[in-house]
């Protein structure tokens, strides 16, 4: 048998035929809706295009001539708009509009495009966290080539993440969210047995995970009618926001309250969150209560207290745990309330004029040393065990943080972090490739493994037993810590003689 990680192919022992107490996971011999898929893969129909000065009548005839729901409207400076079903309805219809009101009218403004050879599963990630119906895909001189929706996505690898996913967001009472939700782990066991490629299986793990967090606070806040929904940003922290969780993710949380929420009102806004911490349990998801958790006075404030806490943790990173709170910030990502990057007013958008906390950050994130074993291991004579996420994939993730921090970069997961960095003063272009390899291994020896351990019944965790991979994930594994090991001792380096900000 043969497998493809990150380009290199390895040769390895049909795991049918593995005997002993190997952990390995029997692949699916129908892998149907396996591979990578790209969104061109998704079109069928050719794109239907017409201008913001056309009659709405118009448009409405062209999308029925041409069996489509949306029409393509080419904008100002190369961009597009969509004009839909659902716009004509709600914008015409409704509201009793003449027919004849230009298409330019219904438009609110450019949409996000998707260039062609992307791969579909961050094309669907980029459609929800939008909240859009559709997108439209361009090839590289920027022309459209077509248009891809969500029902488009459910004959791509990810259908049946986006089945489970709308079976939670429909589901009508806790009963039935938690029952769809906890099968959140055999869809991802699936998708393993059918080898996809990790980072699509925790994108697509994220998804859901936001989505079951949505349908709790749907539920929770329809319990309390004098709670505004609109008033709070919930934010994801942690794995889920870097859209990398794996089967031992806790589900971290805060939330950004409206200034106009009056301060008696809070603690039951804390309250009510206490409650979907609850039904996230009873779902399956893991919740670490003495860690970032919204029901907690710490990670629920007003908006201004958020930014006076973030201006203090900038200025003061030693004091109030400074440093802790912005890396946890820094991995956040709204999914409730106000969905946009600015979502908690650019909490850290004046950091990287702050070199000195910056350089703080840096040692912060080195701190944690890339190793096989630690001497407590040693000591306890655990030789032969591996924690994979405290001694190679943290210290990977908080290089591929400080790193995108240096340079100014917004992305939120560690492959697109790395990749923004690179040829950064601190880590070169070949450094930044090696790292994306790194990452992609460890992620896939860590899931394979606990998919592993969750079809034996076993409890699931990140203490790999390295008896228990095969020759090659052993010999993988220590050669990704190396790699590790080695850039952190590059940066440490350095960081005595270098601006850590470019």
């Amino acid at each position: 048998m043969r497998f493809v990680e990150s380009g290199r192919e390895y040769a390895v022992s049909d795991p049918d035929r593995a005997s002993g107490n190997k952990l390995t996971v029997a692949r699916r011999r129908d892998r149907s809706g396996s591979g990578p898929g790209i969104v061109d893969d998704l079109l069928v129909t050719r794109p239907v295009i017409g201008s913001a000065d056309m009659p709405v009548r118009e448009a409405a005839a062209l999308m029925t001539e041409r069996g489509q729901d949306h029409l393509v409207i080419p904008l100002t400076g190369g961009t597009y708009g969509l004009l839909t079903d659902a716009d004509i309805r709600a914008g015409v219809v409704a509201v009793g509009r003449d027919i004849d009101t230009p298409v330019g009218e219904l438009v609110a403004g450019p949409v996000p495009v998707v260039p062609q050879g992307t791969a579909a599963v961050d094309a669907l990630t980029v459609l929800f966290d939008r909240d859009l119906t559709a997108m439209p895909v361009v090839d590289p001189a920027g022309a459209v080539v077509g248009v891809v929706a969500a029902v488009d996505f459910i004959a791509a690898p990810a259908g049946p993440g986006m089945s489970l996913r709308a079976q939670v967001s429909r589901a009508g009472n806790i009963g039935d969210l938690t029952a769809r939700a906890r099968r959140i782990p055999y869809l991802m066991a699936d998708m393993v047995r059918r080898e996809q490629p990790v980072h699509e299986v925790t994108a697509i793990g994220a998804l859901i995970h936001d989505a079951v967090v949505r349908r709790a606070l749907d539920l929770v806040l329809e319990r309390h009618p004098e709670l505004d929904p609109g008033a709070l940003t919930w934010l994801s922290l942690g794995s889920n926001a870097r859209r990398e969780p794996v089967l031992t993710s806790d589900i971290d949380s805060a939330v950004a309250l409206d200034d106009a929420v009056p301060d008696e009102q809070i603690d039951s806004y804390r309250l009510a969150f206490g409650e979907v911490n609850e039904v996230l349990l009873g779902a399956g998801r893991r919740i670490d209560e003495n860690g970032a958790i919204a029901s907690k006075p710490l990670f629920a404030r007003t908006r201004s207290q958020w930014r006076s806490a973030a201006q203090g943790w900038v200025q003061a990173p030693l004091e109030n745990k400074g440093m802790i709170f912005t890396s946890l910030l820094l991995d956040s990502r709204p999914i409730w309330g106000e969905l946009g990057a600015d979502a908690l007013g650019g909490l850290f958008a004046e950091l990287r004029n702050h070199p000195g906390t910056v350089g703080l950050l840096l040692a912060e994130a080195l701190s944690y040393k890339a190793r096989l074993r630690s001497m407590r291991d040693v000591l306890t004579r655990r030789a032969d065990t591996f924690e994979i996420k405290e001694h190679a994939l943290t210290p990977l993730v908080n290089i591929a943080r400080w790193a995108a921090l240096s340079v100014g970069a917004t992305e939120l997961d560690t492959r697109a972090r790395l990749r923004a960095a690179a040829g950064s003063t601190m880590l070169s272009e070949a450094q930044a490739s090696e790292l994306v390899e790194v990452f992609d291994v460890l992620q896939r020896v860590r899931l394979t493994y606990q998919v592993a351990q969750f079809d034996r019944g076993e409890p699931v965790g990140d203490t790999l037993d390295m008896k228990r991979l095969s020759p090659l994930d052993r010999s993988l594994v220590a050669q990704a810590v190396r790699e590790i090991a080695g850039v952190q001792r590059k940066m440490t380096n350095m960081s005595h003689y270098l601006p850590v900000a470019d």
